[in-house]
């Protein structure tokens, strides 16, 4: 009889848990999971260069370090020894500053000798409760760093984010490390997990003397495997002497060099990221630039006055160009589509100058090749009219469900 009472309590505390992770996703408009298909490639590095580059580029960032068993992203920005604060169940994340707040299972360990020896599920619980009680408050973009390869750590990350979420995978130029990427992206595709992109790290040594750059390790290899597997390439990171230096420093090289070739790679990085025709990694020099860095143009497909339950097979676009920070619709157009080619709406819509596109359903491979343009994919929409859905975005109130088109 016990066992018979206890079954719906349980259920019941998982109901809350879930509702209460969906409440805290829906205040972050974009994931990022930073991926490799194995270690040594240098994917934290990436991962937290990018999150600072996101942070100078005017976005309110979340950096997130779900590698248990070799947290290394407290050492890179010089946050080592931080303590986070408790509020009941909520965590408070460490605040590199303003724009740019941090989580890490390093905070929460006694020393940085102190080895986790922990099983999947403890592992799952951690992971799970970053993502439900990490006071995060409202981010444009989370970037989540992952342990190596397609394991417990990457799968319980990509399952529980919940849309809208994308892959930043992180390669070398030699073939063996090609190959494990190549593995990683068919587990974002079984996992429908759209990939925003590769990007190729120490693709070649910049020499401290000279400025000139050698291809050690060959080069290449990242864009052969993008080209091969349709999915965008991001840039080539060279080696650099600093990166290093800067990493071991706690300084983040972003900040460090922002003129080198290095810094220069990562700002191109985030320029493709935020669709972007020039990479943006520095502060906006005047208020108006910074009022327009926030703005957004939302597409939502149209059928009947309500969202196309398939972007494809809609009568007409609605384009909304959106104040990010007042929370406010500026303008709104309607577009007649062109002829639903592949790849033709996402250029299309990218040319239109679309940021995101809020639709009932969209396949695997079309939500790709929007991420390629810069666009990114909100699916599950429920039938309401474009001006409502449009609204609830931007408030971070959309109630986002399963994606009906997923071919």
């Amino acid at each position: 009889m016990s066992q018979q009472q206890a079954q719906p309590i349980d259920e019941a505390q998982r109901q809350r848990d879930e509702q209460m992770l969906q409440a805290r996703m829906k205040t972050i408009r974009r994931k990022l999971l930073v991926l490799s298909g194995k270690g040594g490639v240098g994917k934290s590095t990436v991962a937290a260069n990018l999150a600072v580059s996101l942070a100078l580029a005017g976005k309110a960032v979340g950096l997130l370090d779900v590698d248990v068993h070799g947290p290394s992203i407290p050492k890179l920005l010089g946050l080592e020894g931080k303590q986070i604060g408790v509020s009941g169940e909520d965590m408070s994340p460490v605040h590199m500053n303003d724009k740019l707040a941090v989580m890490s299972i390093g905070f929460l360990l006694p020393s940085g000798n102190e080895p986790v020896i922990w099983r999947g599920p403890r592992k799952f619980h951690l992971i799970r409760q970053f993502l439900t009680n990490v006071a995060w408050g409202n981010l444009d973009v989370l970037v989540v760093d992952s342990p190596p390869g397609t394991g417990d750590e990457p799968l319980s990350v990509a399952q529980l984010v919940g849309s809208p979420a994308e892959a930043v995978i992180v390669t070398t130029p030699q073939d063996l490390a090609v190959a494990d990427v190549r593995r990683c992206v068919s587990f974002c595709n079984s996992l429908s997990l759209p990939v925003a992109g590769i990007v190729e790290n120490m693709s070649g040594f910049v020499c401290p003397n000279c400025g000139q750059q050698i291809d050690l390790f060959k080069k290449g290899g990242g864009k052969a495997l993008a080209d091969e597997m349709s999915v965008p390439f991001l840039g080539s990171i060279p080696i650099d002497p600093d990166i290093v230096t800067s990493g071991d420093a706690g300084i983040p090289f972003i900040d460090n060099r922002t003129n080198s070739l290095g810094a220069q790679a990562f700002a191109d990085v985030v320029g493709l990221l935020l669709g972007q025709q020039t990479p943006a990694h520095a502060s906006v020099a005047t208020e108006n630039q910074g009022k327009e860095d926030r703005r957004m143009k939302i597409a939502i497909p149209v059928q009947a006055g309500r969202v196309s339950m398939h972007f494809g097979h809609c009568e007409e676009f609605a384009l909304y160009e959106v104040n990010e920070d007042d929370k406010a619709i500026l303008g709104k157009t309607m577009h007649k589509p062109p002829s639903h080619e592949p790849g033709a709406l996402p250029r299309w819509l990218h040319e239109l100058g679309a940021n995101v596109i809020i639709t009932g359903g969209m396949g695997q491979r079309a939500q790709q090749l929007f991420a390629q343009n810069g666009i990114t994919v909100v699916v599950g929409a429920p039938a309401e009219t474009p001006e409502q859905l449009a609204t609830a975005y931007l408030n971070g109130a959309l109630q986002a469900g399963e994606n009906i088109c997923d071919h």
